[in-house]
């Protein structure tokens, strides 16, 4: 029998690294190769206008936030602050997209913030929607799950994309802006933050690149730049938490295969017997394969190309397409951590994404908190940077987001557990249940993957109880579900403001008092109108108001919104500096 083999010209194979940080981008070694349709292009590289002592000339003296990192969530964070029309600067070390698919799987709350970040339509013309996935034991199936799904969705709950394609559609939509704003957001290529230093005034960096030295300033800097984080170095901090032992090779391999895109798992195959595979489809046929190494094998060893290639041929030939040509287009190695900063505000400086906290990849938690983070904190920070707001706001955005760390650990920890046992106790665990999980159904259930879902501040101090409780519906802190409308759904309402909801009952009149709605806007919805049993999926029987924060967490609802109510609502929501100054 002919095999394919992979090309005798390696891939692009990233470097291994820790727990903490993830795995070391490859050595810059020219352009990268184009794969499927994706072309790299490189950005050219620039020194800003200077003065003479080297400081960059910057009108006003400073710039409202810097933004170390380009990546996927530092792009995000900028978007964010320009929906506010709050100006940036990114510092990204590279001058090119990321190679290697890194994080693939951009769940429906993702896709959310997409849409106020106007990058939706990109996402979803190119992502692979899916909805479930398979898991074997050696070759039995043993279990099957389907993500929540359903008709009042606008969304599918998972899109796979590879994270280049994700940062080459935020980058075009950071360019639309420019266009129409010129300097809204100022991308710098190639540049790399070698200092920095903070005082009560901002943050004074020293940044350079290959064309020289300079220095820059910033009121607010917000640390955007990966699981190897100089920002993070440079304070003196550290991430703590779990790192596990168990390391997967990520392999992405280009294939044309007519596979459904699922995820799937396989638990001790005859291939690679007591350890683990993973596969998913990305677009272009390429597909990620992640294999767990074996207590003894060489990272270093399992990387080298001719190791690649017996493995993906070994599997292949397992699942009945070993006989499809195939090429390698990426390898990496990954180890499990589940670690984060004590705390995400240092003074001047915010932590986001990896250089906040590491999450292992089980359940899809990585590249989605990190977006999170984006959307939780760009509107803080442009409050605060456009003086409507206290400083004090940015210390919601660490409490909020390390306690959403914690509940995203302890459902990435369980599912980290099973997939790599920390000790022989676990895997013994893990043999019994997956012995025993093809004939029962309450046992499969520890094999559940646990996707990533919205997360509840459940404790925020911007959230406002109800005294007249809702029968129904999310409760202070939680995301507004999606709703399908008579026209349209329910998140085409909420924009990148406050936004007062008011549901009532047919004929019912209602006045919103004078000035109450400083900051928001309001939207009323008919119930003969919003159809789909929204009036009992949000608690309004005898109608519900809601006051939505710009990320889509409901501050407050009430049955009635009584007179005098709302601006201390808002100014709680807002920890406002003087509540009139936020209808300007």
């Amino acid at each position: 029998m002919n095999r394919p083999v992979a090309p005798s010209n390696p891939s692009p194979a990233a470097r291994p690294g820790d727990a903490a940080g993830g795995p070391l981008p490859p050595a810059a070694a020219g352009l990268p190769p184009s794969v499927g349709a994706f072309d790299y292009t490189r950005y050219p590289v620039r020194l800003p206008a200077l003065a003479a002592d080297g400081l960059e000339a910057v009108a006003g003296g400073s710039h409202p936030v810097v933004i170390a990192g380009g990546g996927p969530v530092g792009m995000a964070l900028a978007l964010g602050l320009a929906n506010h029309g709050v100006r940036s600067v990114i510092l990204e070390a590279d001058d090119t997209v990321c190679v290697g698919s890194r994080a693939a799987c951009i769940s429906r709350r993702s896709l959310e913030i997409m849409a106020r970040l106007g990058v939706l339509p990109a996402f979803l013309a190119k992502g692979l929607p899916w909805t479930g996935g398979r898991s074997f034991y050696k070759t039995e199936e043993v279990f099957r799950f389907e993500m929540p799904h359903d008709a009042r969705q606008k969304l599918p709950p998972m899109i796979n994309l590879e994270q280049y394609y994700a940062e080459h559609y935020l980058l075009e939509e950071i360019e639309r802006r420019n266009a129409a704003a010129p300097g809204l957001i100022d991308i710098r290529w190639g540049t790399e933050l070698t200092g920095l230093s903070q005082d009560d005034a901002g943050v004074l960096l020293e940044a350079r690149n290959a064309q020289g030295e300079y220095r820059l300033r910033g009121r607010w800097l917000a640390a955007c730049d990966g699981g190897q984080s100089f920002v993070r170095k440079a304070l003196g901090l550290a991430l703590e938490g779990t790192g596990y032992e168990g390391r997967y090779v990520i392999i992405d391999i280009e294939l044309k295969s007519g596979h459904p895109t699922e995820r799937r798992a396989w638990f001790d195959p005859p291939w690679n017997p007591g350890s683990t595979v993973l596969m998913h489809r990305q677009p272009d046929d390429i597909w990620r394969i992640d294999y767990q190494l074996r207590a003894g094998q060489s990272t270093e060893e399992a990387l080298q190309p001719p190791a690649v290639a017996e493995f993906v041929q070994r599997h292949l030939d397992a699942i009945g397409e070993g006989h499809l040509p195939w090429k390698t287009v990426w390898t990496s190695v990954y180890r499990a951590g589940a670690m984060t900063l004590a705390s995400y505000r240092h003074g001047r400086v915010l932590f986001a994404g990896n250089a906040a906290h590491a999450m292992p990849i089980f359940g899809v938690r990585g590249l989605n908190s990190g977006f999170d983070d984006a959307d939780n904190l760009a509107w803080k920070l442009a409050f605060v940077a456009r003086g409507l707001s206290e400083a004090a706001l940015l210390d919601s955005y660490s409490a909020e987001r390390i306690a959403a760390f914690h509940v995203n650990a302890e459902n990435a920890m369980r599912s980290t557990e099973f997939m790599s046992p920390p000790s022989r106790g676990f895997d013994l665990l893990r043999e019994a249940a997956l012995s025993l999980s093809g004939a029962h159904r309450g046992i499969a259930q520890l094999i559940n993957p646990r996707q990533t879902q919205a997360v509840r501040y459940e404790d925020s101090p911007l959230s406002s109880e109800d005294g007249d409780a809702l029968p129904a519906g999310p409760l202070p802190g939680e995301a507004m579900p999606e709703q399908q409308l008579a026209q349209g759904h329910l998140t085409d309402r909420i924009g990148a403001c406050f936004t007062l909801l008011v549901l009532r009952p047919a004929g019912a009149d209602f006045e919103l008092p004078a000035g109450d709605i400083a900051a928001a806007r309001a939207e009323g919805l008919e119930h003969p109108r919003v159809g789909m049993g929204i009036g009992g999926a949000v608690g309004a029987r005898e109608g519900a108001v809601y006051l939505l924060r710009p990320d889509g967490h409901v501050a407050a609802r009430w049955r009635r919104l009584g007179a005098g109510v709302l601006p201390r609502v808002l100014e709680r929501a807002a920890a406002a500096v003087q509540l009139k100054t936020l209808a300007a």
